[in-house]
Protein backbone atom coordinates (compact mmCIF):
# COMPACT_ATOMS: atom_id res chain seq x y z
CA UNK A 1 0.00 0.00 0.00
CA UNK A 2 1.32 3.19 -0.87
CA UNK A 3 0.76 6.29 1.25
CA UNK A 4 0.94 10.15 -0.47
CA UNK A 5 3.78 12.14 1.49
CA UNK A 6 2.68 15.73 2.35
CA UNK A 7 4.69 18.40 1.02
CA UNK A 8 5.14 21.73 1.64
CA UNK A 9 4.50 21.74 5.64
CA UNK A 10 6.24 24.45 6.45
CA UNK A 11 3.74 26.47 4.23
CA UNK A 12 1.60 28.60 6.14
CA UNK A 13 -2.06 29.20 4.93
CA UNK A 14 -2.92 32.71 3.76
CA UNK A 15 -6.06 33.63 5.91
CA UNK A 16 -6.96 37.18 5.23
CA UNK A 17 -6.35 38.04 1.12
CA UNK A 18 -2.44 38.04 1.02
CA UNK A 19 -1.67 37.43 4.35
CA UNK A 20 -1.08 35.00 7.26
CA UNK A 21 -2.87 35.05 10.28
CA UNK A 22 0.31 36.85 12.30
CA UNK A 23 1.41 38.79 9.55
CA UNK A 24 -2.45 40.34 9.44
CA UNK A 25 -2.47 40.57 13.02
CA UNK A 26 1.04 42.63 13.12
CA UNK A 27 -0.33 45.05 10.65
CA UNK A 28 -3.90 45.20 12.34
CA UNK A 29 -2.09 46.71 16.14
CA UNK A 30 0.31 48.49 13.99
CA UNK A 31 -2.76 50.17 11.89
CA UNK A 32 -4.78 50.17 15.08
CA UNK A 33 -2.18 52.05 17.06
CA UNK A 34 -1.74 54.65 14.26
CA UNK A 35 -5.36 55.46 14.59
CA UNK A 36 -5.43 56.10 17.92
CA UNK A 37 -2.20 58.48 17.70
CA UNK A 38 -3.97 60.36 14.47
CA UNK A 39 -6.52 61.84 17.16
CA UNK A 40 -4.12 61.68 20.42
CA UNK A 41 -0.90 63.75 19.12
CA UNK A 42 -0.42 66.41 16.46
CA UNK A 43 -0.27 65.75 12.45
CA UNK A 44 3.69 65.80 12.49
CA UNK A 45 4.43 63.40 15.16
CA UNK A 46 1.71 61.02 14.03
CA UNK A 47 2.96 61.39 10.61
CA UNK A 48 6.67 60.52 12.06
CA UNK A 49 5.31 57.85 14.55
CA UNK A 50 3.31 56.27 11.76
CA UNK A 51 5.90 55.61 9.18
CA UNK A 52 8.47 54.60 12.16
CA UNK A 53 5.43 51.89 13.52
CA UNK A 54 4.24 50.70 10.18
CA UNK A 55 7.83 49.90 9.08
CA UNK A 56 8.63 47.70 11.87
CA UNK A 57 5.07 46.36 11.84
CA UNK A 58 6.01 45.33 7.69
CA UNK A 59 9.48 44.68 8.87
CA UNK A 60 8.37 42.26 11.13
CA UNK A 61 5.69 40.26 8.85
CA UNK A 62 8.07 39.86 6.25
CA UNK A 63 11.11 39.94 5.94
CA UNK A 64 12.69 36.24 6.85
CA UNK A 65 15.96 35.29 7.64
CA UNK A 66 17.33 31.62 6.76
CA UNK A 67 14.23 30.68 6.44
CA UNK A 68 12.49 31.89 9.67
CA UNK A 69 10.56 34.75 10.28
CA UNK A 70 11.82 37.74 12.04
CA UNK A 71 10.27 37.96 15.20
CA UNK A 72 10.96 33.80 15.95
CA UNK A 73 14.88 35.38 15.33
CA UNK A 74 14.38 38.24 17.78
CA UNK A 75 12.86 36.12 20.40
CA UNK A 76 15.96 33.74 19.99
CA UNK A 77 18.26 36.61 20.34
CA UNK A 78 16.68 37.57 23.64
CA UNK A 79 16.16 34.25 24.97
CA UNK A 80 20.17 34.01 24.36
CA UNK A 81 21.05 37.39 25.89
CA UNK A 82 19.01 36.96 29.01
CA UNK A 83 19.60 33.30 29.67
CA UNK A 84 22.69 32.73 31.92
CA UNK A 85 25.37 31.29 30.88
CA UNK A 86 28.78 29.60 32.15
CA UNK A 87 32.00 29.63 30.40
CA UNK A 88 35.01 27.82 31.60
CA UNK A 89 38.28 28.91 30.42
CA UNK A 90 40.23 26.45 32.29
CA UNK A 91 38.98 22.93 33.29
CA UNK A 92 40.06 22.35 37.11
CA UNK A 93 41.74 19.38 37.13
CA UNK A 94 39.74 16.94 40.20
CA UNK A 95 41.61 14.05 41.45
CA UNK A 96 39.26 10.83 41.05
CA UNK A 97 37.18 9.66 43.83
CA UNK A 98 38.48 6.12 43.44
CA UNK A 99 41.66 4.73 42.56
CA UNK A 100 41.71 1.30 41.43
CA UNK A 101 46.03 1.02 42.10
CA UNK A 102 45.82 -2.74 40.91
CA UNK A 103 44.05 -1.91 37.65
CA UNK A 104 46.69 0.99 36.77
CA UNK A 105 49.38 -1.90 37.17
CA UNK A 106 47.86 -3.92 34.53
CA UNK A 107 47.17 -1.18 32.32
CA UNK A 108 51.28 0.01 32.91
CA UNK A 109 52.10 -3.62 32.33
CA UNK A 110 50.50 -4.19 29.02
CA UNK A 111 51.59 -0.88 28.10
CA UNK A 112 55.27 -1.77 28.62
CA UNK A 113 54.81 -5.33 27.30
CA UNK A 114 53.25 -3.32 23.69
CA UNK A 115 56.75 -1.40 23.80
CA UNK A 116 59.04 -3.97 24.12
CA UNK A 117 57.79 -6.68 21.74
CA UNK A 118 58.65 -5.95 18.27
CA UNK A 119 56.23 -6.21 15.06
CA UNK A 120 57.06 -9.88 13.54
CA UNK A 121 56.90 -10.24 9.85
CA UNK A 122 57.85 -13.89 7.63
CA UNK A 123 61.17 -13.60 6.35
CA UNK A 124 60.00 -14.61 2.74
CA UNK A 125 57.09 -11.94 2.90
CA UNK A 126 56.22 -9.33 0.36
CA UNK A 127 55.67 -6.87 3.34
CA UNK A 128 58.42 -6.95 5.02
CA UNK A 129 60.31 -6.21 1.38
CA UNK A 130 57.38 -3.34 1.15
CA UNK A 131 58.26 -1.78 4.31
CA UNK A 132 62.32 -2.17 4.25
CA UNK A 133 61.68 0.36 0.53
CA UNK A 134 59.40 2.68 2.65
CA UNK A 135 62.09 2.63 5.55
CA UNK A 136 64.82 3.20 3.06
CA UNK A 137 63.51 5.74 0.64
CA UNK A 138 65.06 9.36 0.51
CA UNK A 139 62.73 12.13 0.19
Amino acid sequence: MRFQVPQFIDYEIKIIGPFTFKQFMLIAIAGTVCFILYFTISFAKFLLATIVLMGVALTLAFVKVGGRSLPIILMNFFNFSLSPRIYLWKKKEMAPRFINIKRIEKVEKKEEEKDTLPLKIAEGSRLKNLSTQIETRRQ
